[in-house]
């Protein structure tokens, strides 16, 4: 992978905005940024096994498509045995990433946010059903 160099650039002028949104926990480096500026968070709290096949999946039609993604980055098969490819790095990460969440959930820094923690696909389609209902 090659990072982005003005990443952190890049994402300090994003939350600086009025209106944005992220969908990822968020790279450490700009992860308190974010979550200062934020003023909701929805933690998409999935079994491990919902987490590694949608992480699979993805990496498999990516390595298969070899369409671009960030930065001219690609993805092939070869690199699955990578320890930081995405797959790997999901499983080993997993219950570090809860932890983290439980923690930011229960830090008085973040007081201000709106949290929003949903443990299903299921739960997660209806809590975005009821806030941005599809037109009839």
């Amino acid at each position: 992978w090659v990072p982005i160099p003005t990443f952190e650039a890049d994402v300090a002028e994003v939350v600086a905005q009025d209106a944005w949104v992220f969908d990822s926990h968020g790279y450490q480096q700009v992860r308190d940024l974010m979550w200062s500026r934020a003023d909701t968070v929805v933690w998409l709290d999935y079994r491990r096994v919902v987490v590694t096949s949608r992480v699979a999946r993805r990496s498999f039609a990516r390595a298969w498509d070899r369409e671009p993604m960030f930065n001219g980055n690609t993805e092939d098969f070869r690199a699955w045995l990578d320890p930081e490819h995405p797959i790997q790095w999901s499983v080993r990460a997993y219950r570090a990433r809860q932890e983290d969440m439980r923690t930011r959930f229960a830090d008085e820094r973040y007081a201000h946010l709106r949290k929003v923690h949903l443990r299903t696909p299921r739960a997660a389609q209806r809590w975005l059903d009821l806030v941005a209902p599809h037109p009839a």
